[in-house]
């Protein structure tokens, strides 16, 4: 299979460059396992859902990781935080005219210093001075590192529209979005109508923006991540598939957490660790009845994993329709909520 097999042309006036005023306003594009596609609203979720189904969301919480530097030179940097790596240190991108040495030293805001360690493949690694802990740092001087398809400052808002409303566990550099569409009263009103919800934590690294290069998508290798699958979700996701309800994964982040914590068998386990599992179409998902996703790029693993999901004729179909539609697309942009299409087994990807 081939990357230009997950091809298709978007206009760029339909990538949305910023949230609506209301998280829960998001268009819902509907695409049931059979039947026509349904235009919808995010706020119509209590209508197609049941009492009894269990929604899974990502609790990761986004840090405020990119920040301005300047060398000893006085050239500027930018630190882009890929992943914290303990008290002081990071993983993370480094845009400079000049590639830095070990040793060498950049210079933030605040007068306080970072020292270079190292490399790791395309990432540098950093450590910040101690005199301040890291995370109180971040807040003081770092930006929401918005995806590279915003074409706009960062202003005030992002600091809070992109993040969920259940971010708890910082971690990640770049949002779930599935999750940006629900609003306190969205959850209050699906809990009401007894529709159960549990957490997984993937920290979205960086990584997901991270282009397709072989022409063979079988030759990719993903960016890995951490993941945190808990035995009270797993018990959760046992006690819904017990009383007939339907589990429903809340992006593709936690489709990849559930898939992951498989580890080969069809029962979600706990588990706490990386993945770098690639699902592209020919996987057999056993963790999740549906998927609510944002609309992805052109040629990306997520566009990948949902056409597996839902199979990838009517998930182009549906693109198709979204484009004509005028849906809004990628980060900030509307959703869709994809039942499972029963696909043929083939050979499954890594992970």
């Amino acid at each position: 299979m081939k990357r230009s097999d997950f091809h298709y042309e978007l206009p760029p006036e339909l990538i949305a460059q910023a949230p609506l005023p209301r998280r829960s306003d998001s268009r819902l594009l509907h695409l049931p396992a059979s039947g026509n596609l349904e235009d919808r609203r995010i706020g119509d979720l209590p209508s197609l859902l049941r009492a009894g189904d269990l929604l899974v969301f990502n609790d990761t919480r986004v840090l405020p990781a990119r920040l301005d530097a300047r060398k000893r030179t006085g050239g500027r940097a930018e630190i882009l935080i890929e992943r914290v790596l303990g008290p002081f240190d990071v993983k993370a991108m480094l845009g400079v005219s000049k590639k830095p040495r070990s040793g060498d030293r950049l210079a933030l805001a605040d007068g306080s210093g970072v020292e270079v360690l190292g490399r790791d493949g395309a990432f540098f690694l950093l450590r910040f001075d101690a005199d301040l802990p890291l995370a109180q740092r971040l807040e003081r001087l770092g930006r929401m590192p918005l995806p590279p398809y915003i074409d706009r400052p960062v202003d005030e808002a992002d600091a809070q529209r992109y993040q969920t409303v259940f971010a708890r566990e910082p971690g990640a550099v770049a949002a779930p979005t599935a999750g940006l569409h629900f609003d306190q009263e969205l959850l209050d009103t699906l809990a009401a109508q007894g529709v159960e919800s549990g957490n997984v934590t993937l920290h979205v690294g960086a990584g997901t923006f991270q282009p397709v290069r072989a022409d063979d998508i079988r030759e990719h290798r993903m960016h890995s991540e951490w993941i945190n699958v808990g035995a009270g979700l797993c018990a959760q996701i046992r006690q819904a598939r017990a009383r007939g309800g339907r589990v429903v994964a809340i992006g593709t982040t936690v489709m990849r957490a559930l898939e992951s914590a498989r580890q080969g068998g069809d029962e979600v386990l706990p588990y706490t660790g990386e993945t770098a599992i690639f699902i592209y179409p020919g996987y057999r998902f056993a963790s999740a009845d549906l998927l609510l996703t944002n609309f992805h790029l052109p040629e990306s693993t997520l566009l990948m994993l949902v056409s597996a999901y839902a199979g990838r004729e009517r998930v182009f179909a549906a693109y198709r329709h979204a484009v004509a539609e005028r849906y809004r697309f990628f980060s900030y942009g509307d959703a869709m909520l994809v039942e499972k299409a029963e696909m043929p087994t083939q050979p499954q990807p890594q992970s």
